[in-house]
């Protein structure tokens, strides 16, 4: 039905589920800075709070806000830095 899944001591959390798009997680992030790896292509969409993302090849970090998505490649790692706890939902294609 559900899986749960949590990361980096617990600081984020999220539970796995299957949308019409496709599998997908929605989670919560605590305040901190984190480094992610891609087995799919995700589309990130902030719920509440906001995120700064680092994408790959790219040097300036870009804050998404509620509401907000932003997709990441297949086979990369990207950077989230969290200054408030945030929630999101995770769409993997």
């Amino acid at each position: 039905m559900f899986k749960t899944n949590e990361y980096f001591d617990g600081k984020v959390k999220s539970i796995a589920f299957t949308t019409q798009e496709g599998p997908a997680t929605i989670g919560v992030m605590a305040a901190g800075e984190y480094e992610f790896a891609t087995s799919s292509t995700e589309i990130m969409t902030t719920v509440s709070g906001s995120m700064d993302i680092k994408l790959p090849g790219q040097n300036e970090w870009q804050t998404f806000s509620t509401g907000e998505h932003f997709e990441v490649a297949k086979g990369v790692t990207f950077h989230v830095r969290i200054e408030t706890d945030t929630s999101y939902l995770c769409l993997y294609k």
